[in-house]
């Protein structure tokens, strides 16, 4: 017997309002066959492969610097004072006997933790204020992007030396300044993105079909707004490392004796004639890792056009 007409109109309403089950397994293999075959290729380039081995050492020495190191970063000994590179002491030895690459691997813990929470706190403002403007848009928006703008107006460092000499000195105040001074970058970025990913056809038809500015804000516009956000925080990160180094070596990070990458580079200036290591290794270092996360950004942003 045929269903009334009324409960064939029904159907597909009934079936709009079934719940969604997640993906079978087997699709969701698929999907990360597709995403390991999409960076296999990056695995073939030897740049590519040892800007990873450099970055994964400096977070490996940040997370646990006893596996990569056998001296005590803090231990003098005065009778080896300004010692230079040799097989016992890779990067030779400071004005106090103290083991530099010892220093240069607990120096690590601070330095990436400090550049770590400046790109966190500068993810957290910069993407809260430039989804704000590019969603809102209208007054909103002209209103927060006069304020990044005058934000941008003034030099990244200065703006942190500003807040950090206002807040005090110490790792924490210096990551905080640096973090500061990069938000603007995140909120024009992420106003951007929002604002070309909104007006696309799936957006549209999200809203068509009764989903909430919630809703499709949260499924439909972050995650596809999300991918040059993610270069510009790596990006960033190394952007941050040489302002947070910068500051320390100004005198505006941790205390002495504590190992920080750019107090290491600062207690070696005076050296740089009869012991140039004690400056130059650390220094060395700090340029790998930047040039390592500023390559590993670069290739993903070329993977993602």
């Amino acid at each position: 017997m045929p269903l009334p007409y009324s409960r064939v109109e029904s159907l597909p309403a009934l079936e709009r309002q079934a719940p969604t089950h997640p993906a079978p397994l087997w699709q969701r293999r698929s999907r990360l066959r597709r995403a390991l075959g999409a960076t296999a290729p990056l695995l073939r380039r030897p740049g590519f492969v040892l800007a990873l081995l450099v970055l994964g050492f400096a977070l490996l020495a940040a997370l646990a610097p006893n596996l990569l190191s056998s001296y005590a970063p803090y231990t003098t000994a005065p009778m080896d004072k300004l010692t230079p590179p040799n097989a016992q002491h890779w990067f030779g030895t400071d004005e106090l006997g103290r083991d530099l690459y010892s220093r240069v691997v607990h120096g690590a813990s601070l330095s990436v933790q400090a550049a770590l929470l400046a790109v966190g706190l500068a993810l957290a403002g910069g993407l809260s204020l430039g989804i704000v403007a590019g969603f809102a848009g209208g007054r909103v928006d002209a209103a927060i992007m006069r304020v990044v703008d005058v934000l941008l107006a003034l030099p990244g460092l200065l703006l942190a030396l500003a807040i950090v000499t206002a807040i005090g000195f110490g790792t924490l105040p210096v990551a905080v300044a640096v973090g500061a001074g990069i938000v603007p970058g995140f909120a024009r970025t992420a106003r951007a993105e929002v604002m070309r990913v909104k007006t696309l056809p799936y957006v549209e038809a999200a809203r068509l079909g009764g989903a909430s500015w919630t809703r499709t804000l949260l499924r439909h516009i972050l995650p596809n707004a999300w991918g040059p956000v993610a270069v510009l925080a790596t990006l960033d990160f190394g952007a941050a490392i040489l302002a947070t180094a910068g500051l320390s070596f100004l005198g505006f990070g941790a205390a002495p004796p504590a190992a920080e990458w750019g107090t290491l580079i600062a207690n070696g200036r005076h050296f740089l004639i009869t012991a140039p290591w004690v400056s130059l290794l650390p220094g060395l270092f700090v340029v790998a890792v930047v040039f390592s996360l500023n390559h590993i950004a670069r290739t993903l942003e070329e993977q993602q056009r």
